[in-house]
């Protein structure tokens, strides 16, 4: 999770002043990886560093700061969890934590690129710190630095647009709302058609006209079509195709890949843009229930994204990372 300081701001002022539990660093073996975040107020919290004995720990500090005003707005301190000899746990890993005090006027200005804040620290931060807060932007894990942190401060959300709300579109709106990596917006012809309580962080678009919506989306989204009509799919993939669309997955069956491709190609789409079309979606070897294709498609689309970003995880430093063998999308 990259710092957002207007997301934890609305959630302060939604739900009040919390700690933010960020893992700021690993080494070794670990429950999750460096920028796993949870959002932790007295008698609730959002998000998870992996659960079990040090999630556990991470909530307890987090409650005491929020209950003796050590962790009120604008506090914070870094914590380093040797997993083995303090938790008893078999993994042998190191995690730096970094729990900060989150309120309602925190500052939401400044321009996208790196956070660089002290932890426990008035010493100024080193050099390297601050050529790479200079650096061009691009997501990173956060790392601390002679009690100093640096994240990137841009969001990873891309936008995914999901098209019919049946039962392949509710079933991947349900597996991927919770995923940080993306930003759904879920659209269908008629409100009636979607699930009374949608999942949190859902945009729902419902319009009569999905092709006319379809031709205001931005070109750098991902897009699966399910809806229940397939002269409709086929609209939907030659304005999306128009537009530009990075990558597009179409429910159905390789007949279905082939008759379209046929149509797409006599409405004057090249090889390079049929390309971009995934049909089907899923993962074969998943079976075709709903939920299924979903896991399916929430793989390659995780796999995609990351393979595709120019991050690794020695941190903002680093070349950025290739693998050839990433699958395609969805």
């Amino acid at each position: 999770m990259s710092w957002d300081p207007a997301r934890l701001a609305e959630l302060a002022r939604a739900r009040g002043p919390f700690v933010r539990v960020l893992v700021a660093g690993t080494r070794g073996s670990s429950p999750r990886e460096a920028g796993a975040e949870m959002c932790v107020w007295a008698d609730s919290f959002t998000g998870t560093i992996g659960g079990g004995a040090l999630e556990w720990l991470a909530l307890q500090e987090a409650r005491a700061g929020l209950a003796e005003g050590t962790l009120a707005p604008g506090l914070r301190r870094a914590q380093r969890v040797t997993l083995g000899p303090e938790l008893g746990q078999c993994c042998a890993g190191v995690v730096e934590l970094v729990l900060e005090g989150i309120g309602p006027d925190l500052d939401t200005a400044g321009e996208p690129g790196w956070r660089l804040c002290p932890i426990d620290t008035t010493a100024p931060p080193p050099d390297s710190l601050r050529r790479a807060q200079a650096a061009p932007p691009r997501p990173a894990p956060p790392r601390l630095v002679s009690g100093w942190l640096i994240e990137s401060a841009l969001s990873p959300a891309r936008p995914v647009w999901i098209w019919g709300a049946g039962h392949v579109g509710r079933a991947l709106a349900e597996v991927l709302a919770p995923l940080p990596d993306f930003a759904l917006i879920w659209a269908d012809v008629d409100a009636s058609r979607f699930p009374p309580a949608p999942p949190a962080g859902v945009r729902i678009e419902a319009t009569p006209d999905l092709v006319a919506l379809a031709a205001t989306v931005p070109a750098d989204a991902h897009h699966l079509i399910v809806t229940h009509s397939h002269m409709l799919d086929l609209e939907l993939c030659h304005v999306l195709l128009g537009r530009g669309a990075g990558r597009i997955g179409l429910i159905g069956s390789v007949q279905k890949q082939a008759r379209f491709a046929a149509r797409l190609r006599d409405l004057g789409h090249g090889p390079g843009a049929l390309a971009a079309i995934t049909c089907p979606i899923g993962d074969p070897a998943l079976g075709k229930h709903p939920q299924a294709i979903a896991l399916g498609v929430a793989c390659a689309l995780v796999k995609h994204d990351r393979a595709a970003a120019p991050c690794a995880a020695a941190g903002p430093s680093a070349e950025p990372a290739s693998d050839p063998q990433a699958e395609s999308l969805p």
